[in-house]
């Protein structure tokens, strides 16, 4: 019986895979201020439709930072709370390093079809800042986002059928450059937020 031959050089690289996978191993987990989610069963599939008429899905935000916010154009105080201190955290990266608040995306999903077209999103997020993107679809595909990422909203009656609120999760899911979800960030700490992208942001 013959005795296979040893390749040295593809045990060398064997070596080396090994000795690379034992380094990220060891590598310290990043602290966050924010919940850390990771590993969470939790998955933003979605096609929905821009504030601009341009289909989207989160493969096309690989490679960025992003921040998936649930909320409505009618909301009082927590929709425009969380997208001005996101607003916040795009100055800041931007004032500490230029060029880097491009390697954040704000997703703002509208949990209100109904009353929110695409023409009152392209009006309403935007003034927070241009690069937001507002994004609707129909009452079904809207209920499986919710579903999937579990996001609660429920429509509240007003004192007329138009004038109805919703209640829903005031928080953002954030996801890291490889798309998967890292963070659940409540508001009213845009200090933190901007400490936890910019981890983020410098994490292979």
């Amino acid at each position: 019986m013959q005795r296979s031959e040893r390749n040295p050089r593809l045990e060398w690289r064997y070596a080396l895979l090994a000795l690379i996978s034992l380094i990220v191993a060891c590598q310290p987990a990043p602290s966050f201020h924010n919940t850390d989610v990771t590993g969470g069963n939790i998955h933003a599939k979605f096609t929905l439709t821009d504030h601009t008429g341009q289909p989207r899905q989160m493969a096309d935000f690989k490679g960025k930072i992003v921040a998936l916010f649930f909320g409505f154009t009618h909301c009082p105080d927590a929709c425009p709370t969380a997208l001005s201190e996101w607003a916040q955290v795009m100055q800041s990266l931007e004032a500490a390093k230029p060029g880097s608040s491009a390697q954040l995306q704000v997703l703002f999903v509208t949990v209100d079809p109904e009353r929110d077209t695409q023409a009152l999103l392209a009006e309403y997020v935007p003034k927070f800042d241009p690069r937001f993107l507002g994004l609707r679809g129909d009452a079904v595909a809207t209920a499986k986002l919710a579903q999937e990422m579990k996001v609660f909203y429920q429509k509240v009656p007003g004192t007329r059928p138009d004038t109805y609120t919703i209640d829903h999760t005031a928080g953002s899911y954030i996801f890291d450059r490889q798309g998967q979800v890292r963070l659940f960030a409540k508001h009213g700490n845009p200090t933190a937020l901007l400490a936890d992208v910019q981890t983020l942001l410098q994490t292979p």
